[in-house]
């Protein structure tokens, strides 16, 4: 069973709702998530805020976050997840956010240098990761591990 698969099995049985937001990942969590046959019973909403004002406005990050820490953070992940979760009034919220390249890395932030979250009734987990390889690959690589980190959330004793 893919993670994709294993999540909804989770929130249907629980009857959960989830909503995704994207920046690096550009809709690749929720297309995998819409994959799933049966997913509208707990996908309620996916947003692909690239810029940061799209984080401003559509996720209610703050911009003195933006400032102070930069979008490839574990602040911006979190206020992403928190936001879309909020904006949704979903149980779960899950984001993204990371440099795929080939440009747009510094000394501090890697290519490929990812930020995942993932927030619900237990608060919320970030997870700093460094992905090899190519744009594609480090968006796979993305896609798999908020995925990874929300089944493990899921699976966690409440």
């Amino acid at each position: 069973m893919s993670l994709e698969e294993e999540v909804g099995r989770l929130l249907t049985e629980r009857g959960e709702t989830l909503a995704i937001a994207e920046s690096l990942t550009g809709g690749l969590v929720t297309s995998r998530i819409t994959d799933v046959p049966g997913s509208s019973a707990y996908l309620v909403e996916g947003v692909i805020a690239y810029a940061n004002e799209a984080k401003e406005a559509r996720l209610g990050v703050e911009e003195a976050t933006l400032i102070a820490h930069g979008a490839v953070s574990e602040p911006v992940a979190r206020e992403m997840a928190e936001g879309i979760m909020k904006r949704a009034g979903t149980i779960w919220g899950i984001s993204t956010t990371g440099i795929a390249g080939p440009t747009g890395a510094t000394e501090e932030k890697p290519l490929g240098l990812v930020y995942v979250a993932v927030a619900g009734p237990q608060g919320t987990v970030v997870r700093r990761n460094v992905f090899p390889g190519d744009r594609l690959a480090v968006k796979h690589a993305s896609s798999e591990a908020v995925l990874a980190l929300l089944l493990g959330s899921l699976q966690a004793p409440s």
